[in-house]
C-alpha cells in the first residue's frame, strides 16, 4: 500500500491565457516526466494533445498526468528527510465554453492551484473557477503568473483576490523586481531570497540575502503573514503577542496547512512559468499545504438499500467506491472511463457494480493516464485517479462500487446548454456515421445535448457557446470523417408561467372494448421561491394533495411523469418550461377504464390547456460580458453594447485599460468578437459567460413565437 499522506490530487485552473498549460509543462519538466519543454504557442505542450488544441493554442479537454516530486530538498537536491510525493494533476481549460471540464475535475480533486495573470488579475473566468471550487469545498493555493510581463503587480492581484473573490489571500512571497527586472522571490517564512538559474531552464536555484531596498517591506508582510496564521491557532497567538520571532518555521507551515485545508486562507505565491521561475516553490507548497486524500472529509454517499447516509474512508482496506468523472474515446484502446477511487482496492480484471444501471461491469484493464497516453497498472487503491478499459456502459457521474457494499456518491453539477445549431449529413453514407459519432461525443461531453426536430427531421446540437459547437462540428469532420451541413446558431430559449391557475382536465376515449378515462383537478403556475432556492437543479415542484382516494395512489407517479414530459415543449414556442409548480388536489377515476397511461396522457393534455391561461412568458439567456478596451474606444464599445440591449453594470481600470461589465442577451451577441475587433482596431478583447434567464421583451418574444408557429401547427 502506498502512503496516502504523500499523495496529492490537484488541478490547475484559471481564466484563458493565464498560463495553466505552460505551468503544467514546467511541472512535468522539473519532475523528470519530460526532457524537453513544449510550448503552447508551438503546439508542443504535452497536455494539449488534440489537433484543435494545437491549432488554436487553447485547452479544450482536461488532461490528467501523474508524476513524482522530491520534498523537502536542500538547494533543490534530495536531503536526508526527502520523501517522494505522488501527484495526479489535471490541467483544465480556461474558456467558459468548456467549463464542465473544470466542474468535473473539481468534483474529484482534493486541491487546486488557482492561477492569476500578474497583469490582468482576477478575470471573469477566475471568478467562475473560484465559485466551482467553493461548491466542492476545494482548498487552494494562489499562484500569480506572468510576473515578467509589462504591468505585472503581485500585491494588486492579492488585493483583487481579497476584494473580488472574498478570500483571505495571504502572500507567502514577495517578488524581487517585476516586468523585465523580475529575478526571483523573497520567501517570507524563511526570510530568504530565491533566484532561479536561467542557464538550466530554472532547474536549479539559489538562496540569496534579501535585497536591501526590500527589507522593510519584507518585515511588514512577514508580520502580516504570522498574524494571519496566528489568528488560526491560539497557542501561536500567545507566542505572537509575547515575541513574534519565537514562532518557528515548522509552526508557521503547520498553521498555514490547517488554515488552507479549512478554506480559511489562500496562500499566495508568484513567478513566471514561461521564464522558468517559481514553479518549484509552488510544488513545495502543494506538498506542504494542500491536503492528501487522508486530510479531506470522508466521502459521503447514500446506501440505496436503506436510504441512509454512509461514509467511505480513504483506506485501501475499506469497501471499494469510485466516481467516474469523464469518458473518453481513444483510437487504440477504445472507451476509457476516468475515475477517482475514494476507498478500497480494485484489481484489473475484476468486477464493480455500476449504481446507475444496477449492472456489474468488468474492468478488464486499469490505466494511469499521461495526457493521451496510457500506462497499464495492476491495481488501483483509495486516493488515486485512473482510467478503466473494457466496460460496457459507464457514463459521466456514475458511482462504481463493491457489489456487496452498495453506495451512491453525489453526482456533479452539469450546466445547461444555451445555444443550438442544426446539423444534417451531406450524403446518405454519412447518415449512420453521424448518429454513431454524435452518440460518442454526447457520451464524452455531458454539456452537449442532442435532439431531433420533429418537423424538419434535422438533428439539433445544443451546447455552451459558439466555440463549443464549432469544435464539436470540427471533431465530427476530422475524427469521425462525417461531412455535415450546419445551420446558423440558435438561442436556447425557455418558457415559464407567471400566474397560478386552477384547471380540470378530463380524458375520455371509448373505442369499443376497454376505453381510457382520467380526471384531474390541479393548480399550475410558477414554482415557490423557497423551493427554487433549495432545488437549483430541479425544474418541477410537484405537490400531491389528493385526500380520500379520489385518485388511487398508484396513478400519482404517472400524473407527475405526464407533467414532467410535457414540460419539454412549452405552449408558446415549444421551448422547455422551467420552474413550474403543479399541485394536484382532486379528480376521479373509472374502475375499469382508468390506468397509468390514461392519467399520464390526461396530465399532458391538462398542461397544454392550462398552460395557455397561466400567462406563459418567453425567457432568454442573459450573458455576463466583460470587455477590456483602450480608453479611446470606450464610447464606441459602450454604444454598441447599448444597441445590443446590454445593461451596463460598471466600469473599472485594469493595467491601464478600461474594463466594461455588462449583462447582454445572448441573441444579440452572435458575431460580437468580429464587431469588437473592427470597433477597436483589434485592440479590445471580450469574455462572455452565461448569467441567468430573464423574460424577453414583447417584440423579441413575438418574433421568436412567430418563427416557431410552423412547428406548433400540429398542436393548434
Amino acid at each position: 500500500m502506498a502512503d496516502l499522506r504523500l499523495q496529492r490530487n490537484f488541478g490547475i485552473a484559471a481564466h484563458i491565457d493565464a498560463g495553466k498549460t505552460t505551468t503544467t509543462e514546467r511541472i512535468l519538466r522539473y519532475t523528470g516526466m519530460i526532457h524537453k519543454t513544449g510550448e503552447v504557442h508551438d503546439g508542443g505542450a504535452t497536455t494539449d494533445w488534440m489537433e484543435q488544441e494545437k491549432e488554436r493554442g487553447i485547452t479544450i479537454t482536461s488532461a490528467a498526468v501523474s508524476c513524482q516530486w522530491n520534498f523537502p530538498t536542500i538547494q533543490g537536491k534530495p536531503g536526508p528527510d526527502t520523501k517522494k510525493y505522488s501527484f495526479n494533476i489535471i490541467d483544465t481549460p480556461g474558456h467558459v465554453d468548456f467549463t464542465v471540464e473544470v466542474e468535473r475535475s473539481m468534483r474529484v480533486l482534493d486541491g487546486l492551484i488557482a492561477l492569476f495573470s500578474a497583469v490582468d488579475g482576477v478575470e471573469p473566468q477566475s471568478e467562475t473557477v473560484w465559485r466551482q471550487a467553493n461548491r466542492y469545498k476545494v482548498p487552494r493555493i494562489g499562484f500569480v503568473n506572468k510576473m515578467d510581463r509589462s504591468g505585472a503587480d503581485f500585491l494588486n492581484v492579492v488585493k483583487q483576490v481579497k476584494e473580488m473573490l472574498g478570500a483571505k489571500a495571504v502572500p507567502l512571497q514577495l517578488p524581487i523586481g517585476a516586468e523585465d527586472n523580475f529575478k526571483g522571490v523573497v520567501d517570507l517564512i524563511q526570510n530568504k531570497g530565491i533566484i532561479w538559474d536561467a542557464a538550466t531552464e530554472g532547474m536549479t536555484f539559489e538562496y540569496v540575502p534579501i535585497p536591501e531596498d526590500m527589507v522593510e517591506d519584507v518585515q511588514i508582510w512577514r508580520e502580516n503573514l504570522i498574524e494571519a496564521v496566528a489568528e488560526y491557532d491560539d497557542s501561536l497567538m500567545e507566542k505572537f503577542f509575547e515575541d513574534p520571532n519565537s514562532i518557528s518555521e515548522a509552526e508557521i507551515h503547520e498553521a498555514i496547512r490547517k488554515a488552507t485545508i479549512d478554506l480559511s486562507i489562500v496562500p499566495m505565491m508568484c513567478g513566471s512559468s514561461f521564464k522558468n521561475k517559481g514553479v518549484q516553490t509552488a510544488l513545495d507548497a502543494v506538498c506542504r499545504y494542500l491536503p492528501s486524500p487522508m486530510d479531506i472529509e470522508d466521502t459521503v454517499g447514500i446506501n440505496p438499500e436503506t436510504g441512509n447516509e454512509e461514509t467511505r474512508k480513504a483506506d485501501a482496506k475499506a469497501p471499494f467506491a469510485a466516481l467516474a468523472f469523464k469518458i473518453m474515446t481513444d483510437p487504440f484502446v477504445g472507451r476509457l472511463a476516468f475515475f477517482r477511487c475514494y476507498s478500497g482496492h480494485l484489481d484489473a480484471g475484476s468486477y464493480v457494480k455500476n449504481m446507475r444501471s444496477g449492472k456489474n461491469e468488468r474492468i478488464s484493464r486499469i490505466m494511469k493516464m499521461f495526457a493521451n497516453k496510457q500506462n497499464p497498472i495492476d491495481f488501483i487503491e483509495a486516493g488515486d485517479i485512473g482510467a478503466a478499459v473494457g466496460f460496457k456502459e459507464i457514463k459521466t457521474g456514475d458511482t462504481l462500487c463493491d457489489e456487496n457494499h452498495p453506495i451512491v456518491l453525489e453526482n456533479m453539477f452539469i450546466p445547461e446548454p444555451v445555444i443550438a445549431i442544426a446539423v444534417e449529413p451531406k450524403t446518405q453514407a454519412d447518415v449512420d456515421k453521424m448518429g454513431m459519432a454524435i452518440a460518442k461525443l454526447v457520451e464524452e461531453d455531458p454539456t452537449l445535448r442532442v435532439n431531433t426536430d420533429e418537423d424538419t427531421g434535422q438533428t439539433i446540437l445544443r451546447g455552451m457557446g459558439e466555440l463549443h459547437l464549432e469544435i464539436i462540428v470540427d471533431r465530427l469532420r476530422r475524427e469521425f470523417k462525417v461531412e455535415v451541413n450546419q445551420g446558423a446558431p440558435q438561442v436556447a430559449y425557455k418558457e415559464a408561467f407567471k400566474k397560478t391557475i386552477e384547471h380540470r382536465e378530463t380524458l375520455k376515449k371509448q373505442t369499443g372494448g376497454r376505453g381510457k378515462f382520467a380526471d384531474i383537478v390541479f393548480e399550475i403556475g410558477p414554482a415557490d421561491e423557497q423551493w427554487m432556492t433549495e432545488n437549483p437543479k430541479g425544474n418541477m415542484q410537484f405537490v400531491n394533495d389528493i385526500f380520500g382516494g379520489s385518485i388511487p395512489r398508484e396513478f400519482i407517479p404517472s400524473i407527475q411523469k405526464g407533467f414532467q414530459n410535457a414540460m419539454d415543449q412549452g405552449v408558446l414556442a415549444a421551448y422547455p418550461v422551467e420552474n413550474m409548480k403543479v399541485r394536484v388536489f382532486d379528480g376521479s377515476f373509472h374502475q375499469v377504464d382508468s390506468d397509468a397511461m390514461s392519467f399520464e396522457l390526461c396530465a399532458r393534455q391538462g398542461f397544454r390547456e392550462a398552460g395557455r391561461k397561466a400567462q406563459p412568458t418567453l425567457l432568454e439567456p442573459i450573458m455576463k460580458v466583460e470587455v477590456i478596451t483602450p480608453e479611446q474606444y470606450m464610447g464606441d464599445v459602450t454604444g454598441d453594447l447599448n444597441r445590443r440591449r446590454g445593461m451596463l453594470e460598471g466600469m473599472d481600470t485594469r493595467a491601464g485599460a478600461q474594463v466594461i461589465k455588462a449583462k447582454v442577451p445572448l441573441s444579440e451577441m452572435f458575431g460580437y468578437v468580429t464587431q469588437l475587433r473592427s470597433l477597436s482596431s483589434g485592440r479590445a478583447t471580450s469574455t462572455m459567460e452565461f448569467s441567468h434567464y430573464a423574460p424577453a421583451p414583447n417584440n423579441v418574444a413575438e418574433e421568436v413565437i412567430a418563427k416557431s408557429k410552423g412547428k406548433l401547427k400540429s398542436d393548434d
